[in-house]
């Protein structure tokens, strides 16, 4: 990380981050950053790995946390500030955290922890103490960072990433959405996860632009800093977009129109960590003018794919593989597919992390034995781009000798006039193996499935028409918005 670094020395003086209406220079990120490295050292020469556990809400005081243990020499574990207890607990325990760094708005959280004589639990106002030390050599190979899986299909992993691959990760970023200097970015997302921390905070910084940070998402306070005309990139996940449509519908027309003109002048909207819905890209499209760039990533990879920023962004597709990406799409034997095929996406590439947390057998199952890392994640190529199909294990549902894909069916679902989200499942069955099961979210008390599934017979082929319906007022979502369709199963 030696070079984000040695880059912030180049801006010193413009500003990198706006936070809690304050405005931060980059000189003022770096002194406060090797004050926390200072005091996490605490004389000594080097963390050599040490896991730092911090609870802290997006903000300048993340981002020199994060920096501090970077320069330290340790590996930094962020918690999610919107995470239970019993979860947080989980992430100190699986990584070896000792030392836990916490804002004050957290420290009565994590008060039931104390009992624990072995965790250091350290507030914010101690490690921003003036303090001074030589900071230890860091190799790019050094682990830098540990973020945890979502854990929608099992018990979350550390995935762990060194200064090498953090750097690729971002570079390959900088380069293919052509980040500059004078570029601004409001961040809104969540700091435990890569979206957040790669794609919006670490881009911005290592390009000398700056990142204005909210730490709760507000459709109203978003829409006013892109009124202010301010922005030039914006990054969400789909639910977001979906509530910037619907406040931008609550104005008048006056209103619309200004907000509809200022957000056409950004030169990108980026939509990941959730399939986009493709009529939230129409709609926000015929709103914005913005065609959302769509992208697919993962904690172990980062971004793999991206659509063009210079060329054609198809909906539903999320383009092709980003310089340095190989990337190939394999059957359950592990051989390359043809176009227009489904199969598994397999990932190499510097941007590819180094290692579950203490799973080496885990770790070992990830990779082929020609070192190809198996996202999991089912794709086709068609017509020039990839179409991501669906997780195998949640959005792949094998029916009577048919592979499904849950997400085509949810698009489509989501295109009838009384249905606002939908989430389609695979729920086990004697005869078919899995039936297709769909969850619906409508504004009306009562659906009549029947005509639902005729209207759908004019749009899908009969095998990939639902067989069960259920109405929920809404959807169960994780903190990045993606369905968490294992508990939905139970409803079937």
């Amino acid at each position: 990380m030696i070079d984000l670094f040695q880059k912030a020395k180049l801006y010193k003086d413009r500003t990198a981050v706006v936070s809690h209406g304050n405005n931060y220079t980059y000189q003022q990120l770096l002194v406060q950053s090797s004050v926390v490295a200072a005091n996490l050292l605490n004389n000594s020469p080097d963390l050599n790995e040490a896991r730092i556990a911090f609870l802290v809400p997006p903000s300048f005081e993340y981002t020199a946390v994060q920096w501090g243990i970077w320069a330290a020499g340790g590996i930094a574990v962020p918690l999610c500030v919107q995470h239970p207890l019993p979860a947080m607990e989980y992430v100190i325990k699986d990584s070896g955290a000792k030392v836990i760094l916490v804002h004050k708005d957290f420290q009565d959280v994590l008060e039931p922890l104390k009992a624990n004589a072995d965790l250091f639990i350290i507030p914010l106002m101690e490690i921003f103490k003036e303090k001074s030390s030589a900071l230890p050599d860091l190799l790019p190979n050094r682990r830098a960072m540990m973020l945890y899986t979502s854990g929608t299909t099992n018990k979350p992993k550390g995935v762990v990433t060194t200064h090498g691959i953090i750097q690729s990760q971002i570079t390959t970023l900088v380069n293919a959405w052509e980040w500059e200097k004078e570029d601004y970015i409001l961040n809104i997302l969540p700091l435990h996860h890569v979206h957040g921390i790669i794609n919006v905070l670490s881009c911005a910084l290592w390009s000398g632009a700056c990142c204005e940070f909210h730490t709760k998402f507000d459709a109203e306070k978003v829409w006013r800093v892109l009124l202010s005309g301010k922005m030039t990139l914006f990054m969400a996940v789909p639910t977001i977009y979906y509530k910037l449509i619907a406040f931008w519908e609550s104005q008048n027309k006056e209103n619309q129109m200004e907000m509809s003109e200022a957000a056409s002048k950004l030169r990108l909207m980026v939509s990941g960590s959730a399939a986009l819905p493709v009529p939230v890209l129409i709609k926000w499209k015929s709103i914005t003018g913005q065609t959302l760039l769509e992208r697919y990533g993962m904690t172990e990879i980062g971004m793999g794919l991206s659509n063009s920023y210079r060329s054609e962004r198809r909906p539903g597709y999320v383009g092709l593989p980003l310089p340095g990406v190989e990337l190939r799409l394999v059957d359950k034997d592990n051989n390359i597919v043809d176009e227009d095929v489904p199969g598994e996406i397999q990932i190499k590439g510097p941007c590819v992390f180094r290692e579950y947390w203490q799973k080496e057998e885990a770790t070992r199952k990830a990779f082929t034995e020609d070192g190809w890392f198996i996202t999991g994640d089912v794709a086709m190529f068609h017509n020039g781009m990839y179409k991501i199909l669906g997780r195998d294990s949640v959005d792949i549902i094998k029916s009577g000798g048919y592979k499904i894909s849950a997400l085509e069916i949810e698009d489509v679902l989501r295109m009838h006039n009384d249905i606002n989200d939908s989430a389609v499942i695979g729920v086990e069955d004697e005869e078919w193996g899995e039936i297709v099961a769909a969850c619906l979210v409508s504004n009306k008390k009562s659906l009549d499935f029947d005509e639902i599934s005729k209207w759908l017979k004019t749009r899908l082929p009969a095998y990939k028409i639902p067989r069960k319906y259920i109405l929920q007022d809404k959807l169960p979502r994780n903190v990045l918005g993606k369905v968490t369709k294992n508990e939905l199963k139970p409803l079937f």
